[in-house]
């Protein structure tokens, strides 16, 4: 009587805890039930302390996973209640990453953009851009500003003897001439613009635009602007460059 009731009392706590009994006589965990391990909040739960940064109303939300001192590693993205764990760059310039959910490929879906400050300093202003699809949480690749410079872009600088710069820019069919009245380098040797120290991207009514400084000079120092927006190509499926404004940096 002892026994059976020592079985019946072992079954109860069996049953209320969502074990199985297999047929050794052993007490396993129940199928579909979390080990102790998963039990504890995973850090890519809704946890409000991890929370990075969201779209205005919150459909899309960026929490951190892993940080290190330089910065995160590892974040966990979140759309509509989709999740997906990501290793994006992202270092700890005090800068938070803006995101934005809105339609840039005209279908009538919007995507998730997260634009990230990568890099910041003396003359040193760059940030990196990545686009998901709210749908299965793939990335939508967006081109690079080095691509563009080195297909759509051609650039000279001319050291005048008066101390002076004769810069010229050519781009999608298009000139722009003018002076820079200030060679902040003399001894230095340079044919053409640099870049890379701005790289600034925006969203501004379904459009991802570009900002992109041109500079001469090792400190730098920043002679034209060069203002870009992006379109979506379907065929590639990809975003790519649309139209590219050049300004001269007024001194």
């Amino acid at each position: 009587m002892r026994k059976e009731m020592g079985i019946f009392m072992m079954l109860c706590t069996v049953l209320l805890s969502g074990c199985e009994i297999d047929h050794s006589g052993n007490v396993t965990k129940a199928s579909g039930q979390p080990s102790n391990e998963q039990d504890t909040k995973q850090p890519d739960q809704e946890d409000a302390s991890k929370l990075i940064a969201a779209s205005p109303n919150k459909e899309v939300k960026l929490y951190k996973i892993e940080e290190l001192k330089a910065g995160l590693k590892r974040v966990s993205l979140h759309i509509n209640g989709k999740q997906k764990k990501l290793e994006w760059n992202m270092p700890n310039t005090g800068t938070k990453p803006q995101v934005f959910y809105t339609d840039l490929t005209g279908d009538g879906e919007k995507e998730a953009i997260i634009i990230i400050q990568t890099g910041r300093g003396t003359g040193l202003d760059i940030y990196d851009i990545h686009v998901i699809q709210a749908e299965d949480l793939s990335e939508i690749k967006v081109q690079r500003y080095d691509d563009i410079v080195a297909k759509q872009i051609k650039s000279k600088v001319t050291k005048n003897g008066d101390g002076t710069l004769a810069i010229s820019v050519k781009t999608q069919g298009k000139e722009y001439h003018f002076d820079y009245d200030f060679d902040p380098a003399p001894k230095h040797k340079q044919d053409e613009l640099y870049f890379g120290g701005v790289v600034i991207y925006g969203v501004e009514n379904q459009t991802i635009n570009l900002y992109l400084g041109a500079s001469v000079g090792i400190s730098p120092s920043y002679v034209c602007d060069f203002n870009i927006t992006y379109k979506f190509d379907r065929a590639k499926k990809e975003y790519i460059v649309d139209q590219i404004k050049v300004e001269p940096v007024e001194k």
